[in-house]
């Protein structure tokens, strides 16, 4: 649990540079780790949490939402519990790399049903899918439907998925909470 956070007004500090990251003040950035650890506290047990007045915990979290820093909220499913026990890793190759080719298939591949993640990556590879699927030939099915019909897909390589975490992320708690 974070501990509580002493405040000299109730106020929050004035933005005054123009990039946001560069504006979080130590009650941002606990109030971030918190939501990072669960988006669905509500106002109540955030400001609790924090030791803060529900009015500015509210405030302060409006003003991440507004500046962009919180983009929104999201839940972690069960794949497998749905239905969709295998995930892989597709890797895909273009052959042709013009920006209308490589944004229309990005648009394609995000947008397609069972892509749980969508990544435009620099290196050999142009994208990495995280897919989830119901088996080996669902999986089959959806390289030969979803990817390898596009024309400008030259190459694709499969990696299934044993397990996945979460990670640490770019903020963090402080040692001994």
């Amino acid at each position: 649990m974070l501990g509580p956070i002493t405040l000299r007004n109730a106020q929050p500090p004035a933005r005054r540079d123009s990039d946001p990251a560069n504006t979080l003040d130590h009650v941002d950035r606990q109030l971030l780790i918190a939501l990072t650890e669960d988006a669905g506290v509500t106002n109540k047990a955030l400001a609790g949490r924090l030791g803060l007045a529900e009015s500015t915990c509210a405030y302060r979290v409006r003003a991440l939402r507004e500046a962009g820093i919180i983009t929104g909220t999201r839940i972690q499913l069960d794949l497998a519990l749905l239905g969709y026990p295998l995930q892989a890793i597709i890797m895909v190759r273009l052959g042709s790399h013009t920006m209308a080719n490589v944004n229309q298939l990005y648009d394609a591949l995000a947008a397609t049903p069972g892509v749980v993640q969508a990544f435009h990556v620099a290196g050999a590879d142009d994208f990495y899918l995280h897919v989830a699927v119901e088996n080996a030939e669902a999986l089959r099915d959806f390289v030969l439907q979803h990817v390898t019909s596009h024309r400008v897909v030259r190459q694709t390589e499969t990696h299934l998925v044993f397990d996945v975490r979460g990670g640490a992320g770019v903020l963090t708690a402080p040692p001994g909470r």
